[in-house]
């Protein structure tokens, strides 16, 4: 009985585990042909992240398919080969968060020596869903103004999202994360962190913020703000889902250092002075 319980317990941690990865990472996919558009089976499929030239493989199955899940947002390069064929390679595969993109592979006879490179192409569209979204890059989120350093601030630049009126705590501050998305209220929005749920459930009608951590501005590789038809995978909300990455390891070393100053007399002068103000009682 203690192991059939230990048995399920593992199979139900497997089973909530998977969406969450799947959740802050993308799919490459397609098929392998060649010339006269026969499929090429058992094709080795080698998928390359530019930054730290990680390396993930697979093979085509009978019919020439291929799918690479569980990839961190990047630049991948697609290496694909097969015996009696030229090498196949495709650069610049811009792979975004929660995105599936197709990468095709046309295959010509030769030494596996030899190699296709395909370097110039016209942008990827995502064909295998539905859901309506912006991404924000981290270079966006870093290099726009924030004023109070919210991320989430930026989620305003996606067609659909705007501040909520009501969404005011003491003194009239607005709550961080609290925007409404195709018309909706502030906390029918999803917040996640690498797939883990990031949604302040206590603080849904008073308090500061809408998300339980707000993760700061350098540490974010990209977020995608998905306002519609979004996958069932998300789950949870009729809002928006707002779906972090956190920035992944590269090869080179990287930092940032930053100061936060506030000075009321560095502000702009109002246009009336509360001296002038003084002087005509």
């Amino acid at each position: 009985m203690q192991r059939w319980f230990q048995s399920l317990s593992l199979a139900l941690l497997a089973f909530s585990i998977s969406p969450a990865l799947a959740q802050d990472t993308g799919v490459l996919s397609g098929t392998v042909t060649d010339t006269s558009s026969a499929v090429v089976a058992n094709a080795q499929v080698i998928a390359i992240n530019v930054d730290n030239n990680f390396e993930t493989t697979t093979v085509t199955n009978a019919e020439g398919l291929y799918r690479i899940p569980f990839l961190r947002p990047g630049t991948y390069r697609m290496r694909i080969t097969a015996p009696g064929f030229k090498t196949f390679i495709r650069e610049n595969v811009d792979l975004r968060v929660g995105a599936t993109l197709p990468i095709d592979a046309r295959m010509e006879v030769g030494a596996l020596a030899e190699s296709i490179q395909v370097t110039a192409a016209s942008p990827l569209v995502e064909t295998d869903s539905s859901q309506r979204g912006q991404v924000i890059s981290g270079d966006q989120t870093r290099a726009l103004p924030l004023i109070s350093r919210e991320y989430s601030s930026l989620a305003l630049l996606t067609t659909g999202v705007k501040l909520g009126g009501s969404s005011l705590t003491t003194g009239n501050t607005p709550r961080e994360g609290a925007f409404n998305v195709n018309g909706l209220r502030s906390v029918f929005n999803n917040f996640l962190i690498d797939g883990v749920d990031n949604n302040a459930y206590g603080t849904s009608n008073q308090g500061f913020s809408n998300q339980v951590m707000q993760p700061t501005p350098d540490a974010i590789g990209e977020f995608k703000v998905v306002t519609n038809n979004m996958s069932a995978e998300y789950g949870r909300s009729a809002g928006a889902t707002i779906n972090v990455a956190y920035a992944s390891g590269t090869n080179q070393f990287r930092g940032s250092a930053w100061e936060f100053m506030r000075r009321t007399e560095l502000n702009a002068t109002g246009a009336f002075r509360p001296d002038c103000n003084r002087s005509l009682r």
